[in-house]
């Protein structure tokens, strides 16, 4: 297969562009140019044609055969939907243009308005460009550099839960069947590094790891991080962290960053639901968007350089909490962690759809959750997303990179009541999704693999099948919370209670607990499976860093003079 192309598209300055591009992508990039839409055009549908990618669309803002150039890069996603879209405005008229420009931008026509570079090392263009680049090579079916090979003769939902594994924790990986000429030789060693006669599959060989025979996801978590090691500070932990999504990693980078020992324990992928979003938008300081698995490596790196300690794959499965300080313990079945604080932060799962014919297809084409990798092999096909928050809007729109179309399937009358606005007008937008309102999924099936879904207007009944190979179920938030002890004050869809929202006999000397605290003194809550949440990435950001000021409190209670001495404000 021949490198991925990048486009440069400009009447009069594609030279410029293609001196630019070529100092830094020529060795890895099949860089050409185009004078006008309609030539990019034809370049891209040759490309296409051969069986090759195109990576990159940087086109400048004006071109010769096109009104506007939104026109272009509509016409250019009816070719190579996967590709990312740049306008590099030229520097005499970047500003004339912008209003225009950044109105279809908010729209999610293109993903980034740069200026063209007007010399060397210009930094700030190159870092835009690179990372629409790593995103584009997180989402091709075939990545050309491997972190993990998973060999495999059938796709099954073991198989593809391991593959979307990997790709949450920002492994990229390749599936290969073990009947393949060219494995061959290679098994024969892995069956004698291993020393077996035959091998189970799956098998996973990430690098530098031994390889496992996977019978579960945790099995491929122990081999890639290992399992766990003795604590220090006499084997009690500052804080202790259950979740590593949004909320449990910035309490890890803001607790460890301010001298806490702090250990993180995730159960599944760091990242956590959040870590399934292929582009958040809405999240400050990344104006071009940020998938949900690189915001949580990015946090997680950063908890490790201040000392988190990490253990993924690790459930925990209770906790008894301390009384008169003593520390809380956490049980795994990977053994106890004792901490003299505990933040809950394991976030909330999707509720099941409850069709049996559909359950008895995860794995095989119904996905719980945006599965990354499943969203890959959609590539041609039709699918459907169930949902209407901000996750199905996500989801969809990432889904329409691949699938032919993509029909999302709300029971309300809308998507205004539960998704963020620039979702609903980049969905809008995009002519390969639409949206079905007062709809629900009443069956489906298939042979081996999802073929068909049912659906049924839920103000007529009338009932409709429709062709689908994914079906990608974003159902709304059950919390994860039955290893909670009693004393954890929980409201009635179990959902934690902290701060005013504990009844008030629950209340000390008719004080609430703090705004994250719980019922029980040392244990905080915070993200999604807290009562009353914003069910947000930033929202849930803000209340881990939020938790940690209440854990000093709690650790180096203030003395009475020093409660006397504070200044009121």
């Amino acid at each position: 297969m021949a490198d991925p192309a990048i486009i440069l598209v400009s009447e009069h300055h594609a030279d410029t562009l293609l001196e630019e591009f070529q100092s830094r992508y020529a060795r890895d990039y099949d860089l050409r140019t185009a004078g006008s839409c309609t030539e990019a055009e034809s370049i891209a549908r040759e490309i296409r044609d051969r069986g090759d990618h195109v990576a990159l669309f940087v086109t400048d803002s004006r071109l010769p055969d096109v009104e506007s150039v939104h026109y272009a890069f509509h016409r250019w996603r009816l070719v190579v939907a996967t590709a990312r879209r740049v306008v590099a405005a030229h520097w005499d008229y970047f500003l004339a243009d912008a209003p225009d420009l950044r109105v279809g931008m908010a729209k999610g026509k293109f993903d980034a308005y740069l200026l063209m570079p007007r010399g060397r090392r210009d930094e700030e263009f190159h870092n835009a460009i690179t990372d629409l680049l790593s995103e584009w090579t997180s989402t091709i079916p075939q990545p050309e550099v491997v972190v993990a090979k998973v060999i495999s003769p059938t796709h099954d939902a073991l198989t593809m839960a391991i593959r979307d594994f990997l790709d949450r924790m920002g492994m990229q990986n390749r599936l290969w069947h073990p009947d393949t000429l060219e494995l061959q030789d290679y098994l024969a060693g892995i069956r004698e590094q291993l020393g077996v006669d035959e091998l189970r599959w799956p098998l996973v060989v990430a690098a530098n790891r031994v390889p496992v025979q996977a019978t579960s996801v945790r099995d491929v978590a122990i081999a890639i991080n290992g399992a766990p090691r003795n604590f220090e500070l006499d084997g009690v932990v500052d804080l202790a962290v259950v979740g590593g999504g949004p909320a449990g990693l910035a309490a890890a980078v803001y607790g460890a960053s301010e001298g806490l020992s702090v250990v993180v324990l995730e159960a599944e992928a760091i990242g956590g639901q959040a870590g399934t979003s292929s582009m958040i938008r809405n999240y400050l300081g990344f104006p071009r968007g940020i998938s949900g698995m690189r915001l949580a490596q990015r946090a997680r790196n950063q908890a490790l350089r201040f000392g988190t300690d990490f253990l993924t794959g690790w459930e925990v499965t209770a906790l008894e909490p301390g009384t008169d300080q003593a520390p809380h313990l956490l049980r795994t079945d990977g053994g106890e962690v004792r901490a003299r604080t505990v933040l809950i932060s394991s976030g909330v799962a999707y509720r099941k759809l409850g069709v049996p014919p559909l359950e008895a297809l995860v794995g095989a084409g119904v996905n719980y959750g945006a599965a990354m990798t499943a969203a890959r092999e959609m590539e041609g096909y039709d699918v459907v997303v169930v949902g209407g928050g901000n996750s199905a809007g996500q989801a969809a729109l990432h889904l329409a990179r691949f699938a032919s179309s993509v029909t999302i399937v709300v029971r309300r009358g809308g998507l205004e009541e539960t998704m963020s606005q620039y979702l609903i007008d980049e969905i809008g937008y995009n002519e390969r999704i639409s949206v079905l309102p007062c709809t629900r999924v009443v069956d489906g099936g298939g042979e081996g693999q999802l073929e068909w879904v049912c659906l049924e207007d839920t103000t007529t009944g009338r009932r409709t099948t429709k062709q689908a190979r994914g079906l990608f179920l974003l159902l709304g938030a059950a919390p994860r919370c039955d290893w909670l002890p009693p004393q954890l004050a929980r409201d009635k869809h179990s959902f934690v209670l902290t701060g005013r929202d504990v009844p008030r006999d629950q209340w000390t000397d008719d004080v609430p607990p703090a705004n994250l605290a719980t019922t029980v003194p040392g244990i905080f809550a915070a993200g999604d499976i807290r009562a009353g949440s914003m069910k947000r990435v930033a929202a849930a950001s803000g209340e881990g860093a939020s938790v940690v000021p209440l854990v000093h409190a709690y650790l180096a209670p203030a003395t009475e003079d020093e409660l006397a001495s504070a200044p009121v404000s």
